[in-house]
């Protein structure tokens, strides 16, 4: 992979639309269906010849396609379609992808929504999933069959922040004609995951990218094949299932992510700043940036430059009720809020195993080492990080972690 330094952020910064009065904001195209001068340009538009013209916006609008653009450029892909939720994209992916007595083989290690759809829901339509541990090639060697469509797998997997190669995993999906789709949340702008190889690159926009948690929203990127298969007013799920994002949530998350290659280089310092820190007192502390982290080396020479090693880490606190008891002090001492999610400008944190993984059933969390006792810690953008670490440091000692 060719690694220049910021690119994805140049990508953003270069990005330039116009509002329909010269605003240095784009227009908000708040209209749910849209007019034609002639009656044949809309037998045209609904055969797919769109040309500039806008269908519905369930399809797609102005507002949702200037973010849709920026991302695409981002994620360097030729196309993206935006949805409701980082679910709406991963469910409506792999419905595109896969039909009866397909498989797909998935990583172990995922967001526990991800892990029930696959586990739970694509049975009903005789859709089956394998879990592996993508880390081990040769797990997912193993695991392909004629009936394997897809191989899925997060850049840095929620919660234990294990770290697949793609390019690696990529060359296997594309040896077998297999599509391979990743998950980019945790790390976006440090991972670009298309010029790994990956076939489709999905992302809980609801996260990072907007970074204020005041919306939900989800994206697909992709090439122009797949996306227009994505858009079909006939066949495709993204059209038929109705997993629309709202315009004027699509133009706030535009705005947002013009900063973003800021706030992550921010996350991503403050959370490596507290990992070391904490590793020093002897805690035993997940984070990709520590060298002593299985897959260092691996991420390492595959990110891209100049943004850090991400904003997420995880704090072994023994038993659930230490965690629980440490959560609960360091929101009394306004360090941040015990809630699910990340990638807020404050810090965010829970137990994942009795929270956004619960859905896993209790003997696969321990198989793969996700204990109750784990707390997953989304760093905010605090100033003053030192300050930061010697508050943890006194509500560990009060809940007697340290």
């Amino acid at each position: 992979m060719n690694k220049k330094k910021g690119m994805p952020a140049n990508k953003i910064q270069d990005l330039q639309f116009f509002g329909e009065f010269g605003g240095v904001n784009p227009s908000i195209s708040d209209s749910s269906t849209f007019t034609y001068l002639e009656g044949k340009t809309m037998g045209d538009v609904f055969e797919g010849s769109r040309d500039g013209c806008y269908l519905y916006s369930r399809h797609t609008n102005p507002s949702t396609s200037y973010l849709g653009q920026a991302i695409a450029q981002m994620e360097y892909t030729k196309g993206a379609v935006l949805s409701a939720s980082g679910m709406a994209a991963i469910s409506s992916t792999l419905l595109q992808l896969c039909s009866s007595k397909d498989e797909i083989i998935s990583s172990r290690t995922i967001y526990g929504g991800t892990y029930a759809f696959m586990k739970n829901f694509l049975p009903k339509f005789n859709i089956k999933t394998t879990f592996v541990n993508t880390t081990k090639l040769e797990e997912i060697e193993s695991a392909i069959t004629k009936n394997t469509k897809v191989i899925y797998c997060e850049t840095i997997s929620n919660p234990l922040l294990e770290v697949s190669d793609i390019s690696s995993i990529a060359e296997i999906a594309k040896k077998n004609g297999i599509k391979l789709v990743v998950d980019n949340t945790f790390t976006p702008m440090i991972f670009s995951p298309s010029m790994m190889g990956a076939d489709i690159v999905i992302h809980s926009l609801t996260k990072f990218i907007n970074g204020t948690s005041d919306t939900v929203g989800g994206v697909v990127c992709s090439d122009e094949e797949f996306i227009g298969s994505m858009i079909d007013v006939n066949s495709g799920s993204a059209m038929l299932l109705g997993p629309v994002m709202d315009a004027l949530r699509a133009a706030s998350i535009l705005k947002n992510i013009r900063t973003l290659h800021l706030r992550i280089k921010k996350h991503s310092e403050n959370a490596m700043y507290l990992a070391r820190a904490f590793k020093k007192d002897g805690l035993r502390v997940i984070y990709p940036g520590l060298k002593e982290h299985p897959q260092h080396e691996i991420m390492k020479n595959s990110m891209n430059d100049s943004f850090g090693f991400g904003g997420m880490f995880v704090i072994d606190a023994i038993t659930k009720e230490k965690g629980n008891a440490f959560m609960e002090e360091m929101q009394k001492d306004n360090l941040g809020y015990l809630a699910v999610s990340l990638g807020f400008y404050k810090t965010l944190f829970s137990a994942p195993g009795l929270s956004t993984s619960s859905e896993i059933p209790e003997h696969e969390r321990e198989e793969m080492g996700l204990s109750d006792g784990l707390v997953r810690i989304s760093i905010g953008l605090d100033n003053d990080i030192e300050r930061t670490y010697n508050t943890m440091i006194r509500c560990m000692k009060k809940v007697e972690i340290l």
